[in-house]
């Protein structure tokens, strides 16, 4: 609130005196227009225990000495703990998930060796029936979370059952890969929404490319509101329309890097709080700057389209936009090293990984194996720098997301 309150000062101090301000406050989005998914399955402790003997049973099988330790139960996978004996390698426990998943019949097994800090290997085994993670439930039990960043992202559900919220400044980009059917379009819509439940339209702006011209059409009803000052629409779906708004974003960022200049700033938090304060002057060319998120679908077909005419703004933008608080979500079902260049991976720390149909497609997203004995329906290896999660994403319907456009709409 604390951001909001001191933009709407900031708009204030550069209106005339005489203006009605109420209509500038933006109510954010309430929790009510979701849905409530109730999770309808859960392992009993039996059940863990069972599985538990038997992982343990199959180490032993291979001269491998554990004992059992910590479960922790999720919505769609349960992983449980073991401590090697002395002089176990670690390369022989990772080696044997593709035993572990014959011998429990079950697919998707993966391997944690070690577990960050805590000294022991993790075995993480799909449960026998899935539950749908709510993206309501995820808003509600990380609330707290998400009011202390800038630009929160509510991805889902761990294996470990806690909620999994990133900030997208500290991010900056974000690469999303996966093959058709695995949940990368509801992923997208759950980092759109859960931006537009957190974030005001004071604050944040849009530029959404949609070459399949139907996944992201649905945002148009708020272009009034999310859209930027510079460009005429909020969805792009024409390779000549996306280059060319693309290349605004360009111009837009080398105009913020003018005024960060002028007003000795480094980033755009800081430019934005001098702002505020009444140290820079609107008359001297300054004002507030929100963020600008940038959502492209569907990146290998653009790449096929129009090729060095789109990878040049885009690189241009990972490379220097973050200080300027422009952050892009580039998401491709084509993972091959022609789509996802050197230059693109470089300058996307964090990537996201639904399934894929090979060990060397998740090394080309995530620069390790593991996105290939993913289960599928939302279940995704998130990425950022030394750390790997595995998430089950969030789940919003397109009713839902209706009745959040005409929320928007209506103010």
């Amino acid at each position: 609130m604390n951001k909001i309150r001191n933009h709407i000062v900031s708009l204030i101090l550069t209106k005339t005196n005489n203006m009605d301000f109420t209509n500038l406050i933006f109510k954010l989005p309430t929790l009510n227009l979701l849905n409530d998914y109730v999770k309808s399955y859960s392992p009993s402790k039996e059940d863990t225990d069972t599985l538990s003997n038997k992982i343990k049973d199959i180490f032993d099988s291979f001269g491998l000495t554990v004992e059992k330790g910590d479960v922790s139960v999720g919505s769609n996978v349960t992983q449980y703990e073991f401590t090697p004996s002395k002089g176990t390698k670690l390369s022989k426990i990772k080696g044997l998930e593709g035993d572990l998943a014959l011998h429990l019949g079950v697919q998707g097994v993966r391997i944690i060796a070690p577990v960050v800090g805590k000294g022991v290997v993790a075995v993480e085994v799909p449960n026998s029936e899935s539950n749908i993670v709510g993206l309501k439930t995820v808003l509600k039990a990380d609330y707290l979370k998400c009011s202390k960043m800038e630009l929160p992202i509510s991805l889902g559900e761990t294996s470990t059952g806690n909620p999994f919220t990133f900030d997208l400044t500290k991010s900056p980009h974000v690469l999303i890969g996966g093959a058709t059917g695995q949940g990368k379009s509801v992923g997208i819509n759950v980092m759109l929404t859960s931006l537009l439940f957190n974030t005001s339209p004071q604050l944040l702006k849009l530029v959404l490319v949609d070459v399949k011209k139907v996944e992201l059409d649905i945002y148009n009803k708020i272009g009034d509101q999310y859209k930027t000052d510079f460009n005429d629409s909020l969805v792009y779906t024409e390779t000549s329309d996306i280059v060319k708004n693309l290349n605004f974003v360009v111009d837009e960022m080398d105009t913020r890097y003018d005024l960060l200049k002028m007003a000795s700033c480094r980033n755009i938090k800081q430019y934005n709080e001098k702002y505020n304060n009444q140290e820079l002057s609107f008359n001297d060319g300054h004002q507030f700057l929100p963020y600008i998120v940038v959502v492209i679908d569907e990146f290998a077909d653009l790449i096929m389209t129009v090729g060095k005419d789109i990878e040049f703004p885009i690189t241009r933008l990972a490379q220097l936009s973050r200080a300027v608080g422009i952050h892009l979500i580039v998401a491709t079902q084509r993972p091959t090293t022609t789509v996802i260049t050197g230059s693109i991976k470089a300058n996307f720390p964090t990537r996201i990984a639904f399934r894929v149909a090979s060990n060397i497609d998740s090394r080309t997203i995530l620069d390790s194996g593991g996105a290939e004995t993913l289960i599928g329906n939302g279940d995704l290896l998130y990425s950022s720098g030394m750390d790997l999660h595995r998430i089950q994403s969030a789940f919003i319907d397109i009713d839902e997301i209706d009745r959040l456009m005409d929320y928007i709409k209506n103010q």
